[in-house]
């Protein structure tokens, strides 16, 4: 009986054990009206596994622990249906949890116009962080590494780096490809400048802001709101001086993209001069979001 006791107390962790993302794929074909709806259920299912089955770090994460994400496929154009050539736009959304709360902030919300892939129904989607095998297996993966470094910066200061040197590979990998969205050129706004911003000396105050803001700030929200306000208007003060030498950077609009509607809300209680110094700051970053952030000044 104790043998059994034993062995049931060292399987039942294991079973807890998973991958790290938990990641949910949209494809819309509404534009394509040749689509077959077949097709596109497996598209959905194969991005999916992919993504939720791969094993992208050497961490255990439990079921509860994994990455919240969205990627949303809005299928453009089907160039050439006999070889599954596909055009599409992206958003890709990732998010993780506030300590002692059920609420969750978005750690990326980003769009990316250039996707460009083949699948056929029932292909395998290989990962090789060493070669280029083709754009699906290259686009998917590039994400999953941003929306874990992402993830890992949030909990601990500049502890994505390893994650944005491996999206860093797949960009060099996929450069002679001749797919969009992979070289300096075409683009300030694309998968090349994301990563090269996440992995630039001059950028790593936005990258060390994301540490302050949620561990520091929005975990301590519940338990010390005004504290959590400072540290939060902190991290921000950190983004305004970066974009002062390199504005309107990817990284610095990718970053209010996805923070705008919490900072407003977060802001639009407290310490009136907290409140009017970080609505200056989010201005100064970015004036076309004057509106988004009124809230926080009335």
């Amino acid at each position: 009986m104790l043998k059994l006791h034993t062995l049931i107390f060292f399987f039942i962790p294991t079973l807890l054990i998973s991958q790290e993302l938990n990641c949910r794929v949209i494809v819309n074909a509404q534009a394509i009206q040749s689509s077959d709806p077949t097709t596109i259920s497996e598209m959905e299912i194969a991005f999916s596994e992919f993504l939720n089955n791969t094993k992208w770090t050497s961490d255990q994460f439990k079921l509860e622990e994994r990455i919240n994400c969205n990627i949303i496929l809005t299928l453009n154009d089907q160039s050439n249906p006999a070889l599954g050539e596909y055009q599409a736009s992206v958003q890709v959304l990732s998010s993780r949890p506030i300590y002692n709360t059920d609420y969750e902030t978005i750690l990326l919300n980003f769009a990316d116009r250039d996707w460009t892939f083949e699948y056929i129904s029932s292909q395998p989607i290989i990962y090789n962080e060493n070669s280029f095998i083709d754009n699906l297996s290259s686009l998917l993966s590039y994400y999953a590494l941003v929306i874990i470094g992402l993830d890992y910066d949030s909990f601990g200061k500049l502890r994505g780096e390893a994650y944005f040197n491996l999206a860093w590979r797949v960009v060099t990998n996929a450069q002679n490809s001749g797919f969009n969205g992979w070289d300096q050129f075409n683009s300030i706004r694309n998968r090349y400048w994301l990563v090269e911003n996440l992995l630039n000396a001059q950028m790593k105050p936005i990258r060390e802001a994301s540490y302050q803001y949620h561990l520091q700030g929005l975990d301590h929200f519940l338990e010390t709101p005004e504290e959590a306000r400072k540290m939060i208007s902190e991290s921000i003060q950190k983004i305004l001086k970066v974009n002062q030498s390199r504005p309107r950077s990817i990284l610095t609009i990718s970053f209010l993209d996805a923070k705008t509607d919490e900072l407003s809300q977060i802001f639009s209680k407290g310490d009136p001069s907290l409140r009017k110094r970080t609505y200056n700051m989010l201005v100064n970053i970015d004036a076309t979001k004057r509106s988004d952030f009124a809230e926080m000044i009335k």
